[in-house]
């Protein structure tokens, strides 16, 4: 997406670094590349009179079943305290993405992204063993709660135990609770 300010048209380019906490720590134990749950709406189909033939319709806030796998170069303490079935895990992945505006010439800079799920252990990969290599061990998690922040500014925020769906800062489920 590119967006302007009031120096130019800033575009994205890389993610320059990454992070990721959990409740208490910097996880170190985590790999260089983490892929991230799909966000997939469940759908009604329509019929009826007035409508030629059918269509699928997003029902707003409510999703599909989201796992998140949570991969390690290795095995730690950190693995092991998010296989507890009976608590959720909270890990929080903060990057910074570069960017760069073309109004300027092509300046670099960089804004802040924060992505923040919850969700409760579902699979465990204790990974390989083989001398002088990684582990690549992982942990599933059932998400039910994502918020993505980029600059500050909440993106989007998915909270399935509480009936909460933002987007873009509107909270598209504000009528549906009122109304319930």
């Amino acid at each position: 997406m590119i967006e302007t300010n009031n120096s130019g048209i800033i575009f994205p380019e890389v993610m320059n670094n990454f992070n990721v906490y959990n409740e208490a720590n910097r996880i170190v134990g985590t790999t260089g590349e983490f892929s991230l749950a799909q966000l997939q709406a469940m759908t009604a189909t329509v019929s009826g009179s007035g409508i030629l033939g059918e269509y699928n319709t997003a029902v707003i806030g409510m999703f599909q079943s989201m796992s998140q796998d949570i991969p390690f170069r290795m095995i730690d303490r950190d693995f092991f305290s998010m296989l507890n079935t009976g608590e959720q895990s909270k890990l929080v992945l903060r990057s910074s993405v570069q960017q760069r505006n073309r109004q300027t010439g092509g300046t670099l800079s960089t804004q802040a992204m924060r992505i923040v799920f919850r969700g409760h252990p579902t699979a465990a990969n204790l990974g390989t063993v083989k001398m002088g290599d990684l582990m690549n061990a992982s942990i599933t998690l059932e998400v039910t709660y994502i918020l993505v922040e980029m600059g500050g500014q909440v993106m989007i925020e998915l909270d399935k135990l509480n009936s909460v769906y933002k987007v873009n800062g509107k909270d598209l489920l504000a009528e549906v609770r009122k109304q319930c």
